[in-house]
């Protein structure tokens, strides 16, 4: 679908493993990165680690129809729905109360991941953490994260936006204490050392982790205690400022399309390869989730701009019916 002006749905809490806490305040971390970069990927990669930490996933998704409760792996944790508004904006007090509410369970967390829509500014998020008492109390922030998808990023980042809105792409790179350069398998080293250059023109100080399949040890990005408030007042001195608004490009929109019924697979492939093929270019992201003909596995389309996959659950990408 085509992207818009983040009007999300919100979701869910997942546990990884057992540990007791280790520190009063329980770590979180924001995962961020553009449309497509591979957030989701990330997050059932640490869903799968065996880290033996017990971990609460809260989820940000782009579009009114939510796709990605299907792609992050099944666990025994209840699911926390927000819908209808922007992380970074109208859904931000959504996201205070269910911290507010894991805090005062028997039962704690050790490090908690809130991953953001694509288009969201990560800053806003991470002002959370010093401006509510009561959040500041019960957590730390660990970490801004941000995956940056190599083979599409920099026509995103150079993309002139009108007078007073904001480059959230340019926002997620610059808030990052840790960048995960994804899908570096699909660029040439000449295409990545360009891409690498434009980070560090916007940020020289964070860590930049390459991977594929946002595939990283999960001890360079969790638990690192890189957030540094002091940095970041030094490059945005009205960072805790509570007042301040920010504007989404309102050129993006996004279509959800929701059907009842089955799907031939081969007349599928074909559509949607035409679609990208003549459309690729306006598209940033793609997904669904998607009954086929003649199948008992749940099957999901993925695709940034004029690339595309399908896989199933059979495959193990997602959870089955």
């Amino acid at each position: 679908h085509k992207e818009n002006h983040p009007m999300n749905n919100w979701g869910e809490v997942k546990p990884v493993g057992t540990l007791a806490r280790e520190v009063e305040r329980t770590p979180c971390s924001i995962l961020t990165g553009f449309l497509g970069a591979g957030k989701t990927t990330l997050v059932n990669h640490i869903l799968k680690g065996k880290h033996g930490l017990k971990v609460a996933v809260i989820e940000n998704e782009f579009g009114e129809v939510g796709v990605d409760d299907a792609l992050v792996l099944e666990t025994e944790e209840e699911v926390f729905e927000m819908n209808n508004g922007c992380i970074c904006c109208t859904v931000r007090g959504d996201l205070m109360r269910i911290l507010n509410k894991l805090s005062r369970r028997e039962t704690k967390f050790d490090h908690i991941l809130i991953e953001t829509t694509g288009l969201a500014d990560p800053a806003p998020v991470a002002q959370t953490f010093f401006v509510d008492e009561d959040i500041k109390a019960s957590y730390s922030l660990d970490a801004i994260v941000t995956v940056v998808d190599c083979a599409h990023i920099i026509p995103h980042l150079e993309e002139n936006k009108p007078e007073g809105v904001e480059n959230e792409s340019v926002e997620q790179v610059a808030f990052a204490d840790k960048i995960l350069l994804n899908k570096v398998d699909l660029v040439t080293p000449s295409e990545k050392a360009a891409v690498l250059a434009k980070i560090r023109s916007i940020n020289k100080l964070a860590e930049v982790i390459e991977t594929s399949y946002s595939a990283v040890d999960l001890s360079r990005v969790l638990g690192v205690k890189a957030f540094d408030l002091a940095r970041v007042l030094q490059v945005e001195e009205d960072f805790l400022d509570t007042e301040g608004e920010h504007e989404h490009d309102s050129s993006v929109t996004s279509v959800g399309i929701t059907l009842r019924g089955s799907l031939e697979l081969p007349k599928l492939n074909l559509w949607l390869t035409t679609l990208l093929q003549t459309r690729g270019t306006d598209i940033f992201r793609s997904k669904g989730v998607l009954n086929v003909s003649g199948s008992d596995s749940r099957h999901v389309f993925q695709g940034v701009h004029m690339l595309m996959g399908i896989s199933s659950s059979e495959d193990g990408v997602g959870r089955g019916w």
